[in-house]
């Protein structure tokens, strides 16, 4: 099968880093292409790609995919062997439902902490609209906790892409340096620790190296 990943700037792209840490949950070959955003020339290079006009896409044998939600499913019907959704049926349902709402929800968190894995200051002060987010962020990490039903150090016990989605939210906590319960920091250190991850995060910081 042929992949090919098409992203923006890994310092600066979050969704990108959930279709990459997606795919490289699969296990399978794929090659990728980065798109540098904010340019007078992304929307054209973009557009020759897909309608959208935004990133990720990912380029299959059949057609383009869009959307890091649609290529996480995309993927996980493609490699049924390596299980990217948890196994036990009730956990699977809750990992699809929190990363539905991580995709349709929590702007506050977005407007007012941008995804920079450079970044490191506190965001001062914090609106109440980010700390109600947060939050429920939490909150929502603790209902996958309690779904789980396989050991391991990750949302679900064993990695998934729960995880890939809630990556850049990882990011976000640390960067911004956000106070966390010893469970949720555990768990930031856990993506931190990711190899997948790691490797995406020194490529975005080199990004900085003129």
């Amino acid at each position: 099968m042929s992949l090919h990943l098409i992203i923006g700037d890994k310092l600066l792209s979050s969704w990108s880093l959930r279709a990459a840490l997606a795919v490289e949950l699969t296990g399978a070959p794929y090659t990728e292409e980065l798109i540098t955003l904010g340019k007078p020339d992304t929307r054209e290079r973009l557009l020759k790609h897909s309608p959208t006009a935004k990133v990720p896409l990912l380029q299959t044998s059949r057609g383009t995919i869009a959307d890091s939600l649609a290529i996480a499913e995309y993927l996980a019907e493609q490699f049924p062997s390596e299980q990217l959704w948890p196994s036990d049926l009730f956990a699977r349902a809750q990992a699809r439902s929190a990363c539905a709402q991580m995709h349709s929800g929590f702007f506050a968190m977005r407007n007012h902490m941008p995804f920079n894995l450079s970044h490191d200051a506190p965001l001062n002060p914090v609106p109440p609209e980010v700390k109600v987010d947060i939050e429920r962020m939490l909150a929502l990490w603790a209902e996958c906790r309690t779904a789980a039903t396989e050991p391991g150090p990750y949302l679900f016990g064993r990695v998934s892409l729960a995880d890939a989605f809630f990556a850049p939210i990882a990011v976000r906590l640390r960067t911004y340096q956000v106070p966390l319960p010893a469970v949720d920091q555990a768990y930031v250190e856990t993506i931190y620790q990711w190899p997948a991850f790691k490797a995406w995060q020194k490529a975005g910081l080199e990004e900085l190296t003129p």
